[in-house]
């Protein structure tokens, strides 16, 4: 950090990002810990390995940011949240599987992260340390994917084969059911969402499985069923289109009942992932063109907010849930 940067204060949004990158990648890096001690195929383990330097780079330069800029750093994960020795819990596959998500919600989070970002150094972090190798991640495990021929790839529809355009209000005005096809767009991301759906479904089942507290057992069960109920609703939409759907991963999760991680980091991730999904469905209604579609992710959404509200509780009965930064409350300052 040199002494330009340090004359510059982090704006809310760079101070809350890094923030934010500080706890996802602790976490990180105890799941992708755990994750090595099983790991058999040597591709998967090299490219698991690489993940988790990337997560220790950026505590490490986060951890040097907030002591000079004097920010207190937060407790995010620590060995105490992993158990190296558990048995295994996932096949080969899921880490695969994992991975290739997790990269797809970096390339989210990062690209917006460095849309509100000013400083110099955070920028040059976000698109060198974060993005770039987010990329490569990307690459490298859809690769790995289409070669071990385990690779979900969304459903083909026709090529046009001549410019038209749009005639009737009804395209739009599908909640009078007078538009069956769906658009590539539509397609999309309703593949995308079922696919997420089924990853929140194996990993709500092995963390149920390994969840000490009972409400917190009972909390992933729950996200479970809300995550196949979800994934059903939407996969209607491809079969009435005679479109194909993606399987369920649940196969992918052994029957270890032994815990890896705590209870406090399973909700923490638990929740991280929920975040992620009201964020696609809030996408998915704003380039959705059919009405029943936009209905029916946000009757979805709100049941999604409902329970994430109820996983804070959880997470705040039991001060597993850190402060984020907040702004100066000017009405306190102001009292006798």
């Amino acid at each position: 950090m040199n002494s330009h940067h340090e004359k510059i204060k982090l704006t809310a949004a760079e101070l809350s990002y890094m923030w934010t990158t500080y706890l996802s990648d602790s976490m990180s890096i105890c799941i992708l810990q755990y994750f090595l001690k099983h790991i058999e195929d040597n591709e998967i383990k090299s490219l698991i390995e690489r993940a988790l330097k990337v997560s220790i780079e950026h505590i490490e330069f986060i951890d040097k940011l907030f002591t000079v800029e004097k920010i207190k750093i937060p407790e995010g994960f620590t060995k105490s949240d992993v158990n190296l020795e558990a048995k295994r819990l996932f096949s080969d596959t899921f880490y695969l599987d994992y991975l290739k998500n997790m990269t797809k919600g970096g390339l989210v989070t990062y690209g917006r992260m460095l849309q509100h970002s000013f400083r110099q150094d955070i920028r040059s972090f976000l698109s060198t340390n974060c993005l770039a190798n987010t990329i490569k991640l990307d690459e490298e495990s859809t690769r790995l994917l289409l070669e071990k021929g385990v690779a979900v790839r969304p459903p083909y529809i026709p090529y046009p084969q001549k410019v038209e355009f749009v005639h009737k209000q009804s395209f739009i005005l599908e909640g009078l059911g007078r538009r069956e096809v769906l658009t590539g767009t539509e397609v999309t991301h309703l593949y995308t969402n079922i696919l997420s759906n089924y990853l929140g479904s194996s990993l709500a089942t092995a963390f149920s499985q390994v969840a000490k507290s009972n409400k917190v057992r009972q909390y992933f069960l729950r996200g479970k069923e809300i995550s196949l109920k979800h994934a059903k609703v939407l996969a209607r939409y491809l079969e009435l289109s005679s479109l194909p759907i993606p399987m369920s991963t649940e196969q992918d999760v052994s029957e270890s009942r032994e815990a890896p991680f705590s209870d406090k980091l399973m909700m923490f991730h638990f929740n991280l992932m929920i975040y992620t999904g009201i964020a696609n469905y809030g996408v998915a209604i704003a380039e959705s063109q059919r009405t029943d579609l936009v209905v029916d992710y946000s009757r979805l959404n709100a049941e999604i907010l409902k329970y994430s509200e109820d996983g804070a509780n959880i997470m705040i009965a039991n001060e597993w849930l850190e402060q984020p930064p907040l702004a100066a409350n000017r009405k306190d300052l102001v009292k006798d």
